[in-house]
């Protein structure tokens, strides 16, 4: 399901795009259950632990942007990971021994879906090393017009760009400060079923979705079983019981890598588009039916 040549590329550019590793089937389920989800979201005045909601949602029109953890919302979204064909692309990219670190469900939907700002994930979870990534599985066809992940290339061989916005974490790099180039960014395009995968330190960010076009994007953040978190570590057990395949270690592997610890921690708590409230320059433009 990958080939040595993407391999080559996603440790180059720290992103690939592989087609076609999801069926339809698993995707009409998934869909179906994403529908069923948003309409729960009816009569809420505000975010929840499943729920993140647009800034323009109302209790009698629910407006979801995110839905939190959803390999615990519903176990259709725990089956994916053990797909054969996303198992084989993590063993090609992260080696046998793999851990989830989180899930998240991100709903751009038509002409009104909010952007996320440009950051990198290993801002908000650094770990002994970055054998990390996160895979993006495309419910929906994804074009440029419909808000897709865009990245910048090579930044995955980078430093850790500040994400702080007076003195506290925001989850999100100022663009003129960092001197990065954003006209170089990559839209990671695919068909429905298909998943990009992103290197954790590799900068990315995505426009609101201008079009008539659903763009969901179920995203799960894998890691090296010996890479352990710096950050947010919970229990032994707990964290055992998140291996995908192969087996935990008592180990870490300690390598060099650039790190900024998200701390003192965001203002806003729950999500990334609730820590990017804090920002204090932004680079997406947000359209009045945003808001």
């Amino acid at each position: 399901m990958i080939t040595g040549e993407q391999v080559a590329f996603y440790r180059d550019e720290g992103y690939v795009v592989v087609e076609g590793l999801i069926g339809q089937e698993l995707l009409g389920r998934m869909r179906r259950v994403v529908d069923r989800t948003v309409e729960g979201a009816r009569g809420l005045t505000g975010h929840n632990d499943v729920y993140d909601l647009e800034p323009s949602h109302r209790p009698d029109a629910p407006r979801v942007r995110r839905i939190k953890k959803p390999h615990q919302v519903d176990a259709v979204f725990a089956e994916v990971l053990r797909t054969p064909g996303l198992l084989m692309v993590l063993r090609a990219l992260l080696g046998p021994h793999v851990r989830l670190h989180g899930s998240k469900l991100n709903i751009k939907a038509p002409r009104y879906g909010s952007p996320v700002e440009w950051h990198q994930d290993w801002a908000f979870y650094p770990h002994t090393n970055d054998d990390i990534l996160a895979i993006g599985v495309m419910l929906d066809d994804v074009g440029p017009e419909n808000g897709p992940m865009l990245v910048l290339p090579g930044t995955h061989r980078g430093p850790t760009y500040d994400h702080h916005a007076e003195g506290r974490f925001c989850g999100a790099m100022d663009p003129a400060a960092c001197g990065l180039d954003f006209s170089k960014a990559v839209p990671c395009l695919g068909r429905a079923g298909s998943c990009s995968f992103h290197h954790v330190r590799l900068v990315h960010g995505s426009a609101e979705n201008s079009s008539d076009r659903p763009r969901q994007l179920l995203l799960y953040e894998c890691a090296a079983a010996d890479a352990w978190p710096l950050v947010n570590f919970t229990t032994l057990e707990e964290f055992d019981s998140r291996m995908i395949c192969g087996s935990p270690t008592l180990e870490p592997r300690l390598e060099k890598v650039p790190v900024r610890m998200p701390l003192p921690p965001a203002l806003n708590q729950g999500s990334i588009y609730e820590n990017q409230t804090a920002a204090r320059s932004r680079w997406f433009q947000v359209s009045a039916a945003a808001r």
